[in-house]
């Protein structure tokens, strides 16, 4: 490692975020320049060039890769950073461009809802997908002869996590490929690329950006010729990023340190809280000290992140409380700075009890949460 980039990966996190991704200044013109809207550039004689067409890159997403990159792997030039229309479409680049009729991956089965359809998708196309939970590292009994093992950790929804290190090495040795879905953890969590793995894909569209406001996805690792054809998908089916979502979530990366520290924070205090009612059962944060996955996620996560997950007694119960709640929304997704919560299982396809609670801490005060918290529970007991 040079001497500036041993100076880059000194720098604190909050530094970092500021400044991630930002040009050199000129003067008279922002920090961060305004969005690029162009769906073709000048392109007299040569064709070679940074920006030819719209599909295929903007300045605008040039900057935002190269904050992300920094944030996922300070000081290390030789990591690449993809954007994409969705978190969704960032994990497709990566399904997709990888695997062939034959192949064999290796997904959680505790993971994100949408992975049966992309499970569904892949063996349509001659693909063997094998599934085994995330937690007590149990996809590597199904690892033999895999191409590709997908790790998410935490879970999505459970919270489980598993030692990406371990995992990353034997995939390695029987020469897999492995990528981290890191959305939960944000790259001021966990940095998948220093634990060895060889994709870190993330969707934007949570904590990342943080105001529930646009979508977005990103791919980011070192592999070339891997990364190469990530890039290739992408430009194929056309899952890229508009210049005002690209600009918004630049913009609101500065912010990320910050938003960061609060909520995993505030959401390690409403656990606490939890803890010491009695119709909660289940409960789970990785930053908890008797939480199942403390131990591990404590090795290898900087931050716990700011989801908690927990169950009520029934379903019924379990509505009363989200109605009952006055400061956290009842919606989908997590990440944001408004704190939201729902019932999991009214989507289907999670492996969760009726009752199961998935709640995302956002930056109000913690007093002011946990009491909204602890008065719902009191108002939805029958």
């Amino acid at each position: 490692m040079t001497d500036s980039a041993k100076d880059e990966d000194r720098k604190g996190d909050g530094t970092r975020a500021v400044r991630a991704g930002l040009p050199e200044p000129v003067k008279h013109e922002p920090a961060l320049p305004g969005p690029v809207f162009a769906a073709h550039f000048h392109l007299p004689g040569d064709v070679t060039g940074p920006y030819v067409y719209g599909r295929d890159g903007n300045p605008t997403w040039t900057l935002l890769e190269r904050a992300i990159g920094e944030l996922e792997a300070p000081g290390q030039g030789d990591v690449e950073t993809l954007v994409f229309a969705s978190g969704m479409a960032a994990m497709s680049s990566v399904l997709f461009s990888q695997l062939r009729a034959g192949d064999a991956v290796v997904l959680p089965s505790d993971g994100y809802q949408v992975l049966p359809l992309v499970r569904a998708q892949l063996e349509a196309y001659g693909v063997e997908v094998r599934t085994a939970p995330t937690g007590g590292d149990g996809q590597l009994e199904v690892l033999d002869g895999a191409r590709l093992l997908w790790i998410e950790s935490p879970s999505n929804p459970g919270l489980d996590v598993c030692d990406i290190r371990r995992l990353v090495t034997a995939a390695h040795a029987q020469g897999a490929l492995v990528a981290v879905d890191n959305t939960l953890a944000t790259p001021l969590g966990q940095r998948p690329l220093e634990l060895g793995a060889d994709f870190s894909v993330a969707s934007g569209t949570k904590q990342l950006t943080g105001h529930g406001d646009l979508l977005l996805g990103y791919v980011a690792g070192r592999d070339a010729e891997a990364m190469a054809a990530v890039r290739s998908w992408r430009k194929i089916v056309g899952a890229i990023a508009g210049p005002l979502e690209a600009w918004l979530a630049h913009r609101s990366i500065a912010t990320l340190q910050l938003r960061v520290d609060r909520q995993n924070a505030t959401a390690l205090a409403v656990a606490e809280a939890l803890k010491r009612r009695g119709e909660v059962s289940g409960l789970r944060y990785p930053g908890l000290p008797d939480d199942p996955s403390h131990k591990i996620a404590a090795q290898q996560m900087r931050r716990y992140g700011c989801v908690v997950s927990f169950t009520l007694p029934t379903r019924a119960r379990a509505e009363r409380f989200l109605q009952a709640l006055r400061l956290v929304e009842d919606a989908t997704s997590f990440g944001g700075v408004r704190s939201t919560a729902e019932r999991r299982l009214r989507w289907g396809g999670d492996a969760v009890p009726e009752g199961f609670i998935r709640m995302s801490v956002g930056a109000e005060d913690p007093e002011d949460l946990i009491a909204d918290v602890l008065r719902a529970l009191d108002e939805s007991a029958e």
